[in-house]
């Protein structure tokens, strides 16, 4: 694979301002960021809806919803870990959002014949929940199996923003046309834009096989079904990275059902509600897109990723100081929006970079779990937790004071994690190489 900086001639001239990369590296750029952009346009005109679907089953049942996520995740994984040791990639991942374009129409279907819509609002914030991280999870995994270490400090933040302009565009067409379709009646427009991925991954697997030096990546992984999970308990970094996320989705989930009870009791229309959902990740995403273009390799390269991965953190911790002096629509919509745009330009993509320095195995077994059963446990604690802070008579305001050391302790975590990483690389290894002592 191409590895080093490009230089000179090998730059791509209109660029080169914004991004770092060489002609030869450009295909993967380019079919990375649209793979991306087709992902989040189609999750963000989902994602309203299952928040409205969220109100609509009762705010005070949230924490099940969230436990029932978490039981869905521990169903889901095994399933995921035994197709990866069994199937190359080029069919592995395909299948995988061909099932989840299945399931969007079936929701659509259930949604439109008006029965047991209690129960069908709570089963699509479920799948969706689900959907969300083993989507993201995979496409992750993919590329950082298919750029080097180096290639992801400089590419990551221009690809995340490929998937930020598609988060633009979902949430701002679900906030034109919330006010005059049923939430249904978006499922099918998601499920069409989640089909223009599938191209997207064979103009990459075409990259990948023209860039590789060992031509081993697209075997199946082989191994067992729970080497992942062994490899995390026995791996420091891995652990580390695991109670990174465990704080992120803690303070997360907390904001999240902050977010639903000052949104039910401020606004009573369910459109209003799903217009008022899209108005903040349309917010969020357009400004994320320009962090991610223009600031986040740079953030990443002169500050370090140690540093990058603790400045959300602290930001959050701003945040809930906010919320205790002000806990109302105004101030929430703005922390989410700066949570969020930071999560998605430095936290997101510096948190995938941590995964280049690993064997390709932890990459997808490892990495699938820590995305999906240790973030959706960690949810359904932070649901648990909240409504127990809640029952203890604390408010908005209570539990925000007790937040704000938690996003401190996950600022210290993401700074020695990001010194790790770097302990960690150097400038020959790449996923392959580690790869080729994994396949049987």
């Amino acid at each position: 694979m191409v590895s080093n900086p490009p230089s000179g001639d090998d730059q791509v001239p209109f660029l080169s301002r914004a991004v770092n990369v060489s002609r030869s590296e450009l295909p993967g750029l380019l079919s990375a960021a649209a793979y991306f952009f087709f992902l989040l346009c189609s999750y963000y005109i989902l994602r309203p809806v299952r928040d409205e679907m969220g109100v609509r089953g009762g705010v005070e049942n949230m924490q099940w919803l969230f436990t029932a996520t978490f039981l869905a995740m521990l169903l889901a994984v095994p399933v995921f870990a035994t197709l990866a040791t069994r199937f190359r990639r080029t069919r592995l991942i395909p299948a995988v959002y061909g099932i989840f374009i299945a399931c969007i129409a079936l929701f659509w279907l259930w949604l439109r014949v008006d029965v047991q819509m209690v129960w069908a609002a709570r089963s699509f914030f479920v799948w969706l929940s689900v959907f969300n991280l083993f989507v993201v999870s995979v496409f992750w995994s993919f590329l950082t199996d298919v750029f080097t270490n180096r290639q992801a400090t400089r590419l990551f933040g221009a690809i995340a923003a490929g998937g930020s302009a598609g988060a633009i565009g979902g949430p701002a067409i679900t906030g034109m046309l919330a006010q005059q379709l049923e939430p249904a009646s978006l499922l099918p427009i998601a499920a069409v834009i989640l089909a223009c991925t599938l191209p997207c991954m064979w103009v990459l697997e075409r990259f990948s096989g023209r860039s590789s030096e060992h031509g081993t990546t697209n075997q199946p992984l082989g191994g067992t079904l729970f080497e992942g999970v062994k490899a995390v308990l026995q791996s420091r970094y891995l652990l580390g990275i695991c109670l990174f996320i465990w704080l992120y989705t803690t303070l997360a989930t907390f904001l999240y059902f902050i977010q639903a009870d000052i949104i039910s009791n401020a606004l009573d229309d369910s459109g209003d509600r799903t217009a008022m959902f899209a108005a903040i990740d349309l917010l969020t995403n357009t400004l994320t897109v320009g962090i991610q273009l223009f600031l986040t390799a740079r953030v990443v390269q002169y500050f370090g990723l140690g540093r990058a991965l603790s400045f959300v953190p602290l930001l959050v911790a701003a945040g809930f100081v906010v919320l205790v002096a002000a806990p109302m629509l105004l101030s929430i919509a703005a922390v989410q929006v700066i949570r969020r745009a930071g999560n998605y330009a430095l936290a997101k993509p510096g948190r995938e970079m941590l995964f280049t320095v690993v064997p390709r195995f932890e990459k997808y077994k490892s990495k699938n779990f820590i995305d999906t059963v240790v973030y959706r446990g960690s949810d359904a604690i932070a649901g648990w937790a909240y409504t127990g802070l809640t029952g203890l008579g604390l408010g908005i305001s209570g539990i925000s004071v007790v937040a704000i050391p938690l996003a401190v302790l996950w600022a210290v975590i993401g700074y020695r994690l990001g010194v790790s990483r770097q302990a960690r690389a150097t400038d020959t290894a790449t996923p392959v190489s580690t790869a080729a002592r994994r396949i049987p």
